[in-house]
């Protein structure tokens, strides 16, 4: 893995841990992530086909009953997402993580067989909606607790990388959405059923694979040591590790985490060995803390940007630009944007995220993201493109520079504030509130993306092309929040992120058992070279 750009390592490190396992257990994790991508992005095209509406009595309806049932079958997607987050909270704290992704892919899979048999019995959309509603709670589930499951398997060193996956899959599988409508509608007849079933079967092989890949997968160390399971945990670590049970560097990892579970919960229910019960309560109440409440705040305001970024106005406006000079396919180049996205992501969560860091990946995005959009709102305001109407060369030559503004969109935000919200969440909690964090922050995703989705039309009807500069003003805005207020966080482990927000526990003032190591093991290296040195002089 010595390709690979990483964060500075937080102690001596073997290179036995940068491994293959470690890697297979994030990408499997990740796999249910494709699943979340694809459901995102298949279901506009899909239930637009002639055969869907037809098979469910669409065809006779006027355009507001179907705009109607459209809005239904998103929002109540949308709603399963965030009950599916936050009933995720309980299945993280008792039944671990891994129990949480099994339980999370079954329910997904239970709604895509509904999906997809569809008109069974009978052709309203009954199953259809409760397909839908089990979907989204299915990748609420998944998306709460992915980022947390993934960071606490990680070296710190790799961890956003290796978090990162979340993104790059999310983005995938929005991707393998669009090409699979798009491979339907040249080359299925949307008369026939399969025009629709299709695309709701696919979603069944990302959610078949990671159920396939499930018995390869470990419990988080970090759950089976708040259990009270050191030799499963040390197990676990052993696996992932590649390195010896005994072995100094996992004795350190195990020991570090005891004593941080041992703080928090003398911190949180006055005994080191409280019961679940206790520390639960405690948790909650840790939440609102200074040093944890702003964590809280950051988690919610970063997927607020997120949100106001206008990503989903550039997916709205794009063809009317395409169109207006003159390309004809403009559902292929709607799918070359989703590509350059797509690759972005994988590229810089894979090479670059543990390298460049958080904060100012975020900074650069935001503003590049920011000039692209306020273009946009000039030529819109100045050359008033319209679909399937050629214009004039000037405002002809306008719109290819907006194409390739949107391209430019599309690759800056690959970087931004598009992932990076997860990989923060994941990494920035004790594992006492991680529980609470992965759904907290599954919620305001779901939260925010009603809200944009409800408040567009709307601002599309009053706004025009203001809305661009909106959209800009907002990122601008994000650059400056992220300047103040995002902490760099790549490669800290969690007693150093809890300096950097300023929570202190009395117990945190003196120095761990394994700190001392850490630095015991470093005079002993430095005094092993003096000696060498000696001896050579």
């Amino acid at each position: 893995m010595t390709g690979f750009a990483r964060a500075k390592e937080d102690r001596p490190t073997p290179p036995e841990v940068y491994n293959w396992r470690v890697y297979t257990t994030a990408l499997i994790i990740s796999m249910g992530v494709l699943a979340y991508g694809y459901d995102s992005s298949f279901i506009g095209t899909t239930i637009t086909h002639a055969s869907f509406q037809r098979d469910f009595s669409m065809s006779a309806m006027s355009k507001a009953q179907k705009n109607e049932i459209s809005s239904n079958l998103t929002s109540i997607y949308s709603a399963g997402g965030f009950f599916g987050a936050l009933f995720a909270y309980f299945a993280l704290e008792l039944l671990g993580r891994r129990w949480t992704v099994i339980l999370s892919d079954a329910v997904f899979i239970v709604g895509a067989i509904f999906c997809t048999i569809g008109t069974v019995p009978s052709k309203n959309l009954g199953l259809m909606y409760t397909g839908r509603l089990l979907t989204g709670l299915g990748v609420g589930g998944i998306a709460a607790v992915s980022p947390i499951y993934i960071a606490e398997m990680s070296p710190p060193a790799i961890r956003g990388r290796l978090t990162g996956f979340f993104e790059s899959f999310y983005q995938t599988g929005a991707v393998i959405g669009f090409w699979i409508n798009y491979g339907i509608v040249h080359n299925v007849d949307t008369e026939d059923s399969v025009a629709w079933r299709i695309p709701m079967a696919v979603q069944l092989i990302p959610a078949g694979l990671l159920a396939m890949m499930i018995p390869l997968l470990k419990e988080s160390p970090t759950w089976l040591l708040k259990r009270g399971r050191e030799e499963d945990a040390l197990k676990v670590y052993s696996f992932i590790r590649m390195l010896p049970a005994d072995h100094e560097y996992i004795a350190q990892d195990v020991q570090f985490i005891k004593e941080e579970i041992a703080k928090e919960r003398a911190a949180l229910a006055g005994s080191a060995n409280a019961t679940l019960g206790q520390v639960m309560k405690g948790a909650a109440k840790e939440a609102k803390l200074k040093g944890m409440r702003n964590r809280f705040l950051l988690v919610f305001l970063m997927f607020m940007w997120q949100a106001w970024s206008g990503a989903a106005a550039i997916n709205y406006y794009s063809p009317t630009i395409f169109t207006s000079i003159g390309l004809t396919d403009v559902t292929l180049w709607t799918g070359i944007y989703g590509l350059i996205k797509a690759a972005g992501s994988i590229i810089f969560f894979t090479w670059f995220i543990d390298k460049f860091g958080r904060k100012w990946p975020w900074i650069v995005s935001s503003l590049a993201c920011a000039f692209c959009q306020y273009y946009l709102a000039v030529y819109i305001a100045v050359g008033h493109p319209k679909t399937g109407v050629l214009q004039s060369e000037s405002t002809v030559a306008g719109g290819k520079g907006a194409t390739a503004m949107i391209m430019i969109f599309g690759a800056a935000w690959s970087f931004g504030a598009n992932g990076l919200p997860w990989i923060i969440s994941a990494e920035i909690f004790p594992s006492s509130l991680r529980s609470i964090s992965g759904p907290f922050a599954a919620m305001s995703v779901w939260l925010w993306t009603y809200v944009v989705t409800r408040a567009l039309p709307s601002m599309y009807t009053s706004m025009g092309w203001g809305v661009y500069v909106f959209f800009a003003s907002c990122l601008v805005c994000a650059s400056v929040y992220a300047f103040f207020f995002i902490h760099e966080t790549k490669g800290l482990r969690i007693d150093q992120m809890d300096r950097l927000f300023g929570f202190e526990r009395e117990s945190q003032m003196a120095t761990t058992s394994v700190d001392k190591g850490f630095r015991e093991s470093e005079d002993r290296k430095e005094a092993q070279v003096g000696v060498e040195r000696r001896e050579v002089a």
